[in-house]
């Protein structure tokens, strides 16, 4: 699956958040630098799951357990309740179906930790505005024609679509560029944002 660079700050926080000796499933895992830090720091029994071919060769380099698929087409492969945690990291906003694809690591995770760059982040906005034309920042490099992002969410916006479905958010971790956690006005000042969901 397509995805934008994952920041360091982002990683910290799933870590945190993960408990140790649990089994995790993480969703477009690209080169599985993160499932491979929970590994070695939480002792995780750990599994990806990427699209793309080059991702799962760099996984399988790490001594990952990595399977190629297409997240858009749900994860009927995996009974109900099969793991403590599924991650989506940096991908939702590069599915078809993000929906479903939400639906699916509710129902196959206890928990579910989604993350992804709010595009209600003011400079974005700004740009948008002012400029009209589609924005561009160090965060999201991407121009129209050549972004991975397909469905652009705001932090409100999934707020919103959990509470419509009765979804149960855990926690929200808000962070600014990559370096550090945004305390005031989030859904205007957040360049990513961490959910923690439960069904």
């Amino acid at each position: 699956m397509a995805e934008s660079k994952r920041p360091h700050l982002n990683y910290n926080q799933i870590v945190r958040i993960i408990e140790p000796n649990s089994s995790v499933l993480d969703l477009g895992c690209g080169d599985g630098e993160l499932l491979s830090r929970l590994i070695k720091e939480k002792n995780v029994q750990g599994r990806g799951v990427d699209i793309e071919e080059e991702m799962i060769i760099k996984c399988i380099a790490r001594g990952l357990s990595v399977f190629q698929g297409n997240l858009d087409e749900g994860l009927k492969d995996y009974t109900s309740g099969s793991y403590d945690y599924v991650i989506l990291n940096q991908t939702l906003q590069a599915t078809y179906k993000p929906i479903l694809v939400v639906r699916e690591m509710l129902r196959v995770g206890k928990k579910a930790i989604v993350s992804f760059p709010n595009f209600g982040y003011y400079k974005l906005v700004l740009q948008l505005l002012f400029l009209g034309r589609m924005p561009v920042t160090r965060d999201l490099p991407y121009q129209w024609y050549n972004t991975p992002n397909i469905h652009l969410c705001t932090r409100r916006d999934f707020i919103d679509h959990c509470r419509k479905n009765s979804i149960t958010v855990l926690e929200i971790i808000d962070i600014i560029n990559e370096q550090k956690l945004c305390r005031v006005w989030p859904n205007f000042r957040a360049t990513e944002v961490i959910f923690i969901l439960q069904a």
